[in-house]
């Protein structure tokens, strides 16, 4: 079913991107073709799907094995980003490389996800007695033997690299880090890390989100007014806005509401031309006003299908880390499925967040088809019955 999925999506987001693409193609001050981009989107596509297909012949056990590494390069090239990368919109968050831009932060993600998969998977025999989150009383944390633990069992292996991948990436993209901290709290969660553990980490994120508000770091200036603006939205009647002040978020309705039940039709849509990012922000809008709610309807389903069926693959593994590993990659691509969706309604302020598989970018498609490679190496061998049984990671004993 996953293979379907992804081939449905990869023929969704060559139509989005071909058509979405139009005002980009026919720019008097650019030498472009007409097929300029949809080539483009062919090419990123065939790479990643060729990609993914290698992926999934690889057994999930070398992940474990290639999770350090990859965690380590991802910190520092996503790091080195705002040294060396390339900076759009005032946040620095890809690495030139000739013709194409690298985003280190989306293989970080991935990343991430694999790191803490293999740190929760080694410690199933005793994760239920292990506490993570250290006093809030810092300075007993080097006199307190009991504190020395928490920071040795706990803290450093399984809380530090998620927090060290929520701030290498919060400077330039708030949204990413967020969902980074969710999926992995979901997976501490799956993994049987104390609740009240993770009562307080929420706690103590909330207060850190307080912190950096107050002392304006990162994009928090940003932040604030992408909050203030969602606000306004839903407060203020906007009937009278002049069109040309009208935010990407109203154009988004606007589409949405003109799309209807069946859509305009494929190469139809009228607020492309409108929109900033119509080709990656707002491409659920986008495919709505062309193709109608009924097909975006079905949609939202297939990503809510990768989930589910995750979920399927998962209770079939019966050890800890490949079953961690599919779950974590499957919420962060349907979360951010859910919060790109949620942002062209505007029911949440606006995140930046592309829409998985479909919308324009490299970077993005790349990790994605990495990540349901993974998810696919894993079922696949659910069906061998290869899988190896490693002492003390099976994730149903207590």
């Amino acid at each position: 079913m996953l293979w379907i999925i992804v081939a449905a999506l990869a023929v969704i987001s060559i139509l989005v991107v071909y058509s979405s693409t139009a005002k980009m193609a026919y720019d008097a001050h650019a030498a472009r073709t007409t097929s300029h981009f949809l080539k483009q989107q062919v090419m990123i596509l065939t790479v990643s799907l060729g990609l993914m297909i290698a992926v999934h012949k690889i057994n999930c056990r070398v992940y474990n094995h290639l999770a350090v590494p990859a965690y380590v390069l991802s910190v520092l090239l996503t790091a080195a980003v705002y040294f060396i990368g390339a900076t759009t919109n005032g946040a620095a968050r890809w690495i030139p490389i000739g013709p194409f831009q690298f985003q280190p932060s989306e293989a970080l993600k991935v990343a991430t996800v694999l790191f803490l998969a293999r740190q929760l998977a080694g410690r199933q025999s005793k994760i239920d007695r292990i506490r993570i989150v250290p006093s809030w009383r810092f300075w007993t944390w080097r006199s307190s033997p009991a504190q020395r633990r928490i920071w040795r069992e706990g803290t450093v292996p399984i809380l530090l690299p998620v927090v060290l991948s929520c701030l290498v990436i919060f400077p330039a993209h708030t949204s990413s880090a967020v969902l980074v901290f969710a999926a992995s709290w979901v997976m501490m969660l799956i993994g049987r890390v104390r609740i009240g553990e993770l009562l307080k980490l929420v706690g103590w994120a909330a207060a850190g989100i307080v912190l950096i508000m107050a002392l304006n770091l990162g994009r928090s200036e940003t932040a604030e007014g992408r909050v203030s603006t969602w606000i306004h939205l839903w407060t203020r009647s906007q009937t009278e806005k002049p069109i040309e002040h009208l935010t990407d978020t109203e154009r988004s309705m606007i589409a949405i509401h003109n799309g209807g039940i069946l859509g305009k039709g494929a190469g139809q849509s009228d607020i492309r031309v409108e929109m900033i990012h119509p080709e990656s922000d707002y491409a659920y809008a986008f495919f709505v006003e062309e193709y109608g709610i009924v097909l975006a309807a079905a949609l939202l389903m297939l990503y809510l299908w990768i989930f589910f069926r995750a979920i399927e693959i998962f209770r079939r593994c019966g050890t800890a880390f490949p079953g961690l590993l599919v779950l974590g990659l499957a919420l962060l691509i349907t979360c951010q499925a859910l919060l790109h969706i949620m942002v062209t309604v505007n029911l949440i302020p606006e995140t930046g967040q592309t829409l998985p598989l479909i919308s324009r970018g490299g970077s993005s498609v790349l990790f994605t088809t990495i990540a349901l490679g993974m998810i696919l190496s894993v079922s696949r061998q659910n069906d061998e019955q290869s899988h190896d049984t490693p002492k003390n990671e099976s994730i149903y004993e207590k």
